[in-house]
This record gives structure tokens, C-alpha cells and sequence, in this order.
């Protein structure tokens, strides 16, 4: 197998390598009515967010009792967290906690949600509270990742991959099916499924089998065009897991009975070697955005992934999805 740490066939061009998030600043009031004073100066936010990819609000100073005031104007329509992977809160009126993840983790790089077949357009996030160090949001432009990646990764990927997923029914390792789909409702389940084309089955302890359709690696954007990298199959592979218990798991149980895996298209595993090199690029080619308290972030969910850098104190950020 070729050492990808050392090839380097493929470099990112310099306009993608010089992206960065665009900042807004107040030109006059703060909290939630200066937010809307600035977007009514700049016209059509979803188009300034199709060029920027991402928008970061720096010195509003927004008050959390007004964030669902200031959410109001930046996401169409707030979605649930249905199918959903990350341990997070719900605090009402679809916002949640944007991961409870423990601080010394590093999240790698994800579009939300985009191992299901329906994914938020937008993300909203807000910082309740400011890290005692580190915690940054990296972001990165999906274009600069698959570039960024060696062209045996990109053409190994082409042909899609397969998800799998074990869901408990209330006690076992991961997460249950209740708290991946926000319901105790067998049949919402079972619709979501089905308009999903995944090959499921309920489980004698009560629990869930799914296996996803092929999902394509690379998703085109539908405005801008440009091709993205878009996938979690670093999420759902065992050789990118940064928490010990979960890589001695790995080693013990069968693929198909991990609370989640991935293979190929073909059923064929995915060496560990692929998935560290989309794990290493990703976060390598990601611009870090700092959190003080008040301070918002819109991100285009196809056109950036994301992820978190670890931290200390009370980091506390909220995030809420959009269609």
C-alpha cells in the first residue's frame, strides 16, 4: 500500500489554500438589532453565503435569551437532529449543544449529517460561552480538501461507500435509536428509513440494523457547481477514533457489529491508511475560528465542513440546522 503521508501528488491551488471565512462587524448597534441592521445593509444573505461558504459575527455581543430572535434571521427553518450521530443536548425549539464530546477530543472535519440522505443546507453557531483555551470551530472548503487528497484516495472513493449502523433500544455501547431519531415512535423511524432506501431491520433486543444505500463520497454543489469532498466515512471508520475504548472495541468485535462502520461501495473494508489521510488533510487544510462569548457563525454545510479543536474550561457553543 502506498505510504500517504509522503506522496503529495496533488496540490491545492492558491485562491482555494487562501479561503477564509468572512467577517461582519457591527457599523452601529449590537446584540440581535444590530445583526439585522447588518443584514438589511447586505442585501440576500443566502447569496453572500453561497460566496463566502462561511460568515462569522464578531462583536454583536448577542445575549443567549436573543438567540432564537437571531437564528430567526439567518436559517429559513430550523430542522430536528433526526439521524443524528454526536452526543448533543436538545434545549428547545430545535437548538441544541453543539457537541458533548469530551474537551480533549478533537472532532475532525464533517459535513453534517452527510451520511444520511437528507442533510442540513446551513449551520448556526453561537458561543454561550467563551473556552478557557483552544476550542476553535475549523472549518474547511470542501474543494481544498478533495484537492488536498492523493489521487489514489479520490479515485478509490469514486465509486461511493456503505454505511452501518447498530442502534440499541436503550442500553448497549452507542447510541440508541430513540436518541438518533428524537422519537419513541417505531413507525417515524420506519418512514424515515424507507425514504432513505436503507436495508434495515428491527433487532430481537429491541434494537436497530441499518445499512445505508451507496452514498456517493463527493457531493456537487447545487449552486456554485464546484465538487466538494463529502463524507463521514472517517467518522465511521474504527482507525480514526480518538477515544482508546472505542480502538480497543474495534479490535474486539466484528465490523458489522461496531455501533457504526463503513466499507466501500463494494462491502470491501477501507484501509486505515485512506481513512487517516482524509482524517490528517482535512483538519491540516481547515482555518480555525476563535469563540468569544456573543459571537455567531453561518456556515454553507455542503460547501464547508467542519469540526472542534480541544479545549479547557467552560467552552460552551450552540448550534441550530437548516433546510
Amino acid at each position: 500500500m502506498t505510504d500517504l503521508s509522503t506522496t503529495g501528488d496533488t496540490i491545492p491551488t492558491n485562491d482555494l489554500r487562501n479561503w477564509k471565512p468572512r467577517e461582519i462587524r457591527p457599523a452601529g448597534a449590537t446584540g440581535a438589532d444590530g445583526i439585522r441592521e447588518r443584514l438589511a445593509a447586505l442585501g440576500d444573505f443566502g447569496e453572500l453565503l453561497a460566496r463566502a461558504k462561511a460568515v462569522v459575527f464578531r462583536g454583536f455581543a448577542v445575549a443567549e435569551q436573543d438567540v432564537a430572535t437571531v437564528s430567526a434571521l439567518l436559517l429559513p427553518n430550523r430542522l430536528g437532529y433526526m439521524h443524528g450521530t454526536s452526543p448533543r443536548t436538545q434545549l428547545g425549539g430545535n437548538l441544541y449543544t453543539s457537541t458533548e464530546y469530551p474537551p480533549h477530543m478533537t472532532i475532525a472535519m464533517h459535513n453534517e449529517l452527510s451520511y444520511s440522505h437528507h442533510w442540513p443546507e446551513r449551520l448556526f453557531f453561537y458561543c454561550a460561552t467563551t473556552p478557557g483555551s483552544g476550542g476553535a470551530t475549523p472549518v474547511v472548503d470542501g474543494g481544498l480538501w478533495m484537492e488536498s487528497l492523493d489521487a489514489e484516495v479520490r479515485e478509490a472513493f469514486a465509486a461511493g461507500i456503505r454505511y452501518t449502523q447498530n442502534l440499541h433500544d436503550g442500553f448497549g455501547l452507542g447510541r440508541s435509536w430513540r436518541e438518533t431519531f428524537e422519537t419513541d415512535d417505531r413507525k417515524t423511524v420506519e418512514a424515515f428509513l424507507e425514504s432513505g432506501t436503507f436495508d434495515w431491520n428491527w433487532t430481537p433486543d429491541g434494537g436497530l440494523r441499518m445499512i445505508s444505500p451507496i452514498r456517493p463520497a463527493t457531493y456537487t454543489h447545487p449552486i456554485t457547481g464546484t465538487a466538494v469532498w463529502f463524507n463521514q466515512a472517517d467518522h465511521f471508520h474504527p482507525a480514526a477514533l480518538g477515544d482508546e475504548t472505542a480502538r480497543e472495541l474495534a479490535q474486539i468485535l466484528p465490523r458489522e457489529e461496531l455501533p457504526q462502520s463503513v466499507t466501500f461501495a463494494d462491502g470491501s473494508p477501507i484501509p486505515d491508511a485512506y481513512i487517516l489521510h482524509i482524517h490528517d488533510r482535512g483538519l491540516e487544510m481547515a482555518v480555525d475560528v476563535d469563540w468569544q462569548q456573543g459571537d455567531l457563525m453561518v456556515i454553507d454545510n455542503v460547501a464547508v465542513g467542519h469540526g472542534r479543536r480541544p479545549f479547557t474550561g467552560d467552552r460552551r457553543v450552540l448550534v441550530a440546522m437548516s433546510d
